[in-house]
């Protein structure tokens, strides 16, 4: 993978929500490798190299985590838990990416060091529109920490 890829991994059980994702993220040409994960137990597989991904190379870590909360087998606020509370992940940039706008989800997150939470936009081109910008804040204009 050259210095160029960005590397987005995508935590959403809702397909359509997830190609809608990846549509506005391509679309703006902000993206050019992003991994999708339907469910939180793949994703912690994926980030610390368990199970099917037993082989991957840990250190090549996504550069912004889309996290959605409501998934199945492990939801997204145990999947932040254990993101955030691990030295080789935490300083990866999580975005919650969710319809939940309760209140107790939103604190919870921020008291776990999540980075931003985004209740999804209704409707096609509010979503997109702010799927792009976020992917443009995060991924062109933050700048991130490389260890």
């Amino acid at each position: 993978m050259d210095n160029r890829t960005v590397e987005i991994l995508l935590i959403e059980d809702n397909m359509d929500d997830a190609e809608l994702t990846i549509y506005a993220l391509k679309k703006g040409n902000i993206v050019n490798n992003i991994v999708h994960l339907t469910d939180g137990v793949a994703a912690i597989d994926y980030l610390f190299g368990r199970g099917e991904y037993a082989e991957r190379n840990k250190d090549d870590k996504p550069k912004l985590i889309l996290l959605d909360l409501k998934m199945p087998k492990l939801n997204g606020v145990e999947v932040l838990k254990a993101i955030k509370s691990d030295t080789a992940t935490q300083t990866i940039p999580v975005v919650v990416l969710t319809s939940s706008k309760e209140d107790p989800d939103i604190k919870k997150c921020y008291e776990m060091g999540v980075n931003s939470y985004i209740v999804k936009p209704v409707g096609f081109e509010n979503f997109t529109l702010s799927v792009a910008r976020l992917g443009m804040y995060w991924l062109l204009l933050n700048e991130q920490h490389k260890g």
